[in-house]
């Protein structure tokens, strides 16, 4: 297992469709240990891919709270998609690995009903409410080249963006 280099805002690969797996192999097992072993090194609760510069639709999330997960612990998905959204939708503060010192309030389904396979390739469906469903959104968005700040508004945006780049050039300046 290794900890890999989590790709930041402007990586051309965050903007790309992941392509799907076909192949469940031990190559697939060590990417995911490695997503997980990343993930928890950058203290996040999710990591998909795309982030590590893999194209491809794997995604790893840990909520942390057993009980909301229903006891599931760390989830490993290949291949996921939503089947299911709720109406009621909550409005959270959302951050993202990728774009490091920024949080944004963002408005999704409360909760969410997913389909995917596990890294052996056997059929996964996942039901979940509140911050999992959350979780599994975006990093679901993510296999998409979708990015939390495409869910707040323009507005919203121009100002995050505008702090982004003032933290990066105060970071590679000192």
């Amino acid at each position: 297992m290794s900890i890999r280099e989590i790709r930041i805002l402007g990586d051309p690969v965050l903007r790309t469709e992941a392509e799907p797996v076909e192949g469940f192999d031990d190559v697939l097992r060590e990417l995911v240990e490695d997503m997980f072993e990343t993930m928890y090194h950058a203290e996040g609760i999710g990591l998909a891919a795309p982030q590590i510069g893999i194209s491809r639709r794997v995604m790893v999330v840990d909520v942390r709270d057993p009980e909301e997960q229903g006891g599931a612990g760390q989830i490993a998905l290949v291949n996921p998609e939503v089947v299911e959204a709720s109406a009621d939708t909550e409005r959270s503060s959302e951050g993202c690995l990728s774009i490091p010192g920024l949080e944004e309030v963002v408005e999704r389904p409360f909760a969410v009903t997913v389909q995917g396979l596990d890294p052996d390739g056997k059929p996964v469906r996942i039901e979940a409410g509140g911050l999992l469903a959350r979780a599994l959104q975006h990093e679901i968005d993510h296999l998409d080249g979708v990015l939390f700040l495409d869910r707040i508004s323009p507005l919203k945006r121009k100002l995050l963006m505008k702090k982004w780049r003032k933290s990066r050039e105060k970071a590679e300046a000192g």
